[in-house]
């Protein structure tokens, strides 16, 4: 842990004002870009999206690979340096792989946006949506955490990160095309769908993090 610290702080940007607002993007491999060469992953093409539209932010990669909403609740206090205005939260993929009890994910999904508040950071909470393989039970109670803690934190919401690949249909052929070998992750053109469905959710919290 202590050398996954380290390179996080080392590899960690600094950002000047001149840069716009600062935005640290916490997840697992969907934002950290796993499978992909740099270039291609969620944030440098969300970073690209951003200075296509004039947008005056830059994108921290705070993805780690494999992490669950505990993961992201151990390392959140030192993500939220000073230098960072807003959040992108985009965790709950790997507590679904594990099978985690949804009212864990929860807890460590509200201690997430409990230390963004306590810094006065803009957060956009991005959900999931379980698989109907666990039963109507789990997935009721799961789906259930994102819109319910958005309303209670008053956070922006977007409802699903893989929303962009929605608009191909619902043909599984068609969204398999998007996707790399293993089903889990996108490829290069599945995260441009992605991002340019997020993009005006990204934007709009760029604008709540800026009038502060």
């Amino acid at each position: 842990m202590r050398k996954l610290i380290g390179c996080f702080v080392v590899c960690f940007p600094t950002w000047g004002a001149a840069d716009g607002v600062v935005i640290a993007a916490l997840g697992d491999s969907l934002t950290q870009g796993y499978g992909l060469v740099q270039e291609e992953g969620f944030v440098p093409q969300l970073q690209a999206w951003l200075d296509r539209e004039g947008i005056a932010a830059r994108v921290i990669n705070a993805g780690v690979s494999g992490d669950t909403t505990a993961g992201g609740l151990s390392r959140v206090a030192w993500t939220l340096t000073p230098k960072v205005d807003a959040m992108i939260v985009a965790l709950g993929g790997n507590d679904l792989l594990r099978g985690i009890d949804p009212a864990e994910s929860r807890r460590n999904i509200t201690g997430i946006l409990e230390a963004a508040a306590a810094q006065s950071v803009e957060v956009l909470l991005v959900g999931m949506q379980a698989p109907g393989n666990f039963g109507p039970d789990f997935k009721a109670e799961f789906d259930a955490i994102y819109p319910e803690l958005a309303s209670e934190f008053g956070v922006l919401y977007a409802a699903d990160f893989f929303e962009g690949l929605s608009v191909v249909g619902g043909d599984p052929a068609s969204v398999r095309a998007f996707m790399q070998p293993d089903g889990i992750h996108p490829n290069a053109q599945g995260v441009m769908r992605i991002v340019e469905a997020l993009g005006p959710d990204v934007a709009e919290l760029v604008a709540q993090a800026g009038s502060r």
